[in-house]
């Protein structure tokens, strides 16, 4: 019988789903089943196309029947609809730490982030960093008053001095 691997899970939780991404690359004919409490995988994938299997016993219950799966080219993505508690403390239901189980911070939401938050996801930088009152705009410091910086006193520096830098000589060519 070939080696099993476990492969490396990733997790997240939003108010009623909780979010699991199994990443095996390539993985053909994966054998997923949900149940109330647990989750299997079984697959064969990755580069090497080893076997992996995975058995998650879940801290809470979700709901089996509103299962959404993605088999993607790099792993595959579940989305589990939670029936008790609104958020679990942890993923699995034994507390020990399993070096193969990860935190995925990109689908993250906590309890207490306001529902206002979720339309910042579509906002480029710019447009958020304008909310935030930072760099936005022409790139310039965002309305800052650029006399107060380091007690100038309104004098600006004088850049003259950069004009006729030592390290602008041109390089000897390459041998």
């Amino acid at each position: 019988m070939a080696d099993v691997h476990t492969p490396s899970v990733m997790w997240a939780q939003r108010p009623n789903l909780v979010f699991v991404t199994i990443n095996v690359s390539d993985c053909i004919e994966p054998d997923i089943k949900v149940e109330k409490d647990s989750l299997a995988f079984k697959g064969v994938g990755g580069a090497d196309k080893k076997n992996y299997e995975l058995l998650l016993k879940f801290h809470g219950e979700v709901n089996k029947d509103t299962v959404k799966l993605a088999v993607r080219p790099r792993c595959i993505e579940l989305a589990l609809e939670r029936i008790e508690g609104p958020y679990w403390p942890r993923l699995l239901e034994n507390k020990t730490k399993q070096h193969w189980l990860k935190v995925d911070f990109s689908k993250w939401k906590e309890e207490d982030d306001s529902d206002a938050e979720e339309g910042a996801g579509g906002q480029d930088l710019e447009e958020m960093m304008k909310n935030m009152g930072g760099l936005g705009g022409g790139g310039g410091m965002g309305g800052m008053d650029m006399s107060a910086l380091n007690g100038m006193g309104g004098a600006q520096p004088n850049m003259d001095d950069l004009e006729d830098d030592s390290d602008d000589e041109d390089l000897p060519g390459l041998e």
